[in-house]
């Protein structure tokens, strides 16, 4: 019963927020539909206490008999942590959006689209077939869209959801493709019942296996946004800082590794989809960092880093180190909720002003989000002994137990750039000189009060690693400590740390006409080019388009309707109307001869 509860408080939270979206804004809304998310993430607790040894399928009725599919909940090692995961950064998220929203008309309404979205999520993760999985991926997808286009007056805002929603669609398609293969090749859309044949994969047709492999991999590349799907993601930062912490850093994005590790009987038996999705996950890591390096929006920084961790998970989902990647995504959800909601305090005192360059000198007055941000920096940059240390660090070693030196040294090279970024961040904001003329203050306690769950969490959490390899079931290769490795990964964080500090203590100028500097900073000219490649010319086919259908509609409609008017105008004026007879019989009486003497 507790299982229900989990999945059904938040939905009961968006429909009380649901019915009062169009009344004045009111804060008890917001505290309600905040401790029904608490309620829910107690429940989770509860079920992660009586089931966590067992794998419990819960049966809630046949959805479509001809198929035989039902709407049917799984609740094993997986689900149960994602199932905590997400109603704690959602609790967390809902407390500090009472806070961030206060000012806001649509105040009401954005908790129903929050408790919506977590709804949505839960089913993606408590699903034990496919396609309730892809009705749960396609609901937090439409949440996103609204989520992140909540302002949507704004042409810019309106247009970042929607550049979400349709590269998501996309890379559904495939996913969808991938389900229809599994039904037509299994006969079932079960987990159960697929996996279990899964274990007699001699029978099967592996290129068969590597298709559905490669085409749910193309959907979880649209949703955890990786390359060349990766766009969306810093775009979508156009949203509430809320939105960013629940969304883009500790759910819908690592829905993506989420189905890899669901998935993992199949992609274990396909090593050369495994292999490339190491490779890209390396690849997006160290893209993603460099990009970092050099951004000046607040929240992009924090959008590249989250695109940058998420490679990292899919480095370890392709070597097989699928417990590594569940275990860094849970680690990586506290420490980089925690930063998205630390960015909104900065972004609230000083008057939505987003421009590292544009800062300074924050610490004083707002010590409390600077201590909370060097701590979740700290863990991002795997200093020890925050949580980052153990999750990431170990996928930097599996790499290199594993013989990939080619992905540990880039991995590596991408841990320097992760911290050097990070503290150049908090230099740029806390303690280089002052660039603004505003007095900024600091949150108001429930603000704070919402992020100390994160950054408790963010500090103790890598001490559980052990428990959580021997709670989650899933084989893996052992992994010894290498103290040799673990030192060098500490040296090179440290080393970037340094630098950073070093480099931007004294602040830096905005202006620079370095081609590398500018090179990044366009982001390697990729939304430039996808506008050349792909929005222009749909623009251009859009005008086309719109005007054939002008020109035809007004073909249709437009002019009979101005021939009757200019007819009935004529019994004012029987003269012209007598013309227009008078022609229309000459014409009639031509075309009829020439019928005549062709025939």
């Amino acid at each position: 019963m507790s299982v229900l509860y989990v999945l059904f408080l938040p939905l009961l939270s968006a429909i009380f927020a649901g019915i009062y979206s169009f009344s004045p804004k009111n804060k008890v809304i917001g505290y309600f539909c905040s401790y029904l998310m608490l309620l829910a993430f107690v429940y989770s607790l509860i079920s992660l206490y009586h089931l966590m040894n067992v794998n419990f399928y819960l049966n809630l009725g046949q959805w479509i008999g001809l198929l035989g599919i039902n709407f049917g909940l799984l609740i094993d090692s997986v689900s149960l942590t994602m199932m905590c995961v997400v109603t704690l950064v959602a609790t967390c998220v809902h407390f500090y959006s009472i806070y961030y929203m206060e000012h806001d008309a649509g105040f009401n309404k954005f908790f129903a689209f929050l408790g919506l979205f977590v709804f949505c999520m839960l089913i993606l993760v408590m699903s034990d077939n496919f396609l309730l999985l892809f009705v749960g991926w396609e609901g937090v997808g439409l949440c996103s869209w609204l989520l992140i286009g909540f302002w949507y007056q704004n042409e810019k805002f309106s247009l970042a959801a929607n550049e979400a929603f349709i590269m998501n669609r996309i890379s559904d398609f495939a996913m969808l493709l991938g389900i229809f293969l599994i039904y037509f090749n299994f006969g079932t859309l079960s987990y159960k019942e697929v996996f279990g044949i899964l274990n007699f994969h001699e029978t099967l047709n592996p290129n068969v296996l590597t298709l559905i492999a490669a085409l749910l991999f193309v959907g979880a590349m649209g949703k955890s946004a990786q390359f060349p799907f990766h766009t969306w993601l810093a775009n979508a930062m156009a949203g509430p800082t809320p939105v960013s912490a629940l969304i883009h850093a500790a759910t819908m994005v690592t829905a993506g590794v989420y189905l890899i590790i669901r998935s993992h009987d199949l992609f274990s038996l396909v090593p050369s989809v495994s292999y490339f999705i190491a490779c890209l996950g390396a690849f997006v890591a160290l893209f993603a960092a460099s990009m970092a390096i050099a951004a000046k929006d607040l929240k992009r920084i924090v959008a590249f880093s989250t695109l940058s961790q998420l490679g990292y998970m899919f480095v370890a989902c392709g070597l097989g180190a699928y417990k590594v990647a569940l275990f860094h995504l849970v680690t990586h959800a506290f420490f980089k909720a925690l930063l998205f909601l630390g960015a909104g305090n900065i972004m609230h005192a000083m008057h939505d002003e987003l421009n590292i360059y544009k800062m300074g000198k924050l610490y004083k007055p707002m010590k409390i989000t600077a201590v909370l941000m060097i701590l979740a920096s700290l863990a991002l940059s795997g200093i020890y002994p925050f949580a980052g240390f153990f999750s990431k660090d170990k996928i930097l070693d599996f790499a290199f137990i594993s013989d990939h030196y080619g992905i540990y040294a880039v991995l590596l090279f991408t841990a320097f750039l992760t911290a050097f970024y990070s503290f150049r961040l908090i230099m740029m904001v806390f303690f280089a000189p002052q660039n603004h003329n505003i007095h900024p203050h600091e949150a108001k306690p429930i603000a704070l009060f919402a992020m100390l769950p994160l950054a408790i969490l963010a500090i103790i959490s890598g001490f559980w690693d052990s428990s959580f390899f021997d709670f989650i079931r899933i084989p893996m290769q052992e992994l010894h400590h290498n103290y040799l490795l673990i030192a060098v990964s500490l040296v090179v964080a440290i080393a970037g740390i340094v630098l950073a500090i070093f480099v931007y203590k004294n602040g830096s100028k905005e202006t620079c006409n370095c081609k590398y500097k500018k090179l990044l900073e366009n982001e390697y000219y990729i939304p430039k080019l996808y506008e050349i490649i792909f929005i222009n010319p749909y623009k251009c086919l859009s005008k086309v388009l719109t005007g054939f259908e002008e020109g035809l509609y007004a073909l249709i409609f437009e002019c009979p309707k101005k021939i009757i008017n200019l007819i009935c105008c004529e019994h004012k004026n029987n003269s012209l109307t007598l013309h227009i007879v008078f022609i229309g019989a000459f014409c009639a009486f031509l075309l009829l001869t020439m019928v005549v003497i062709y025939a």
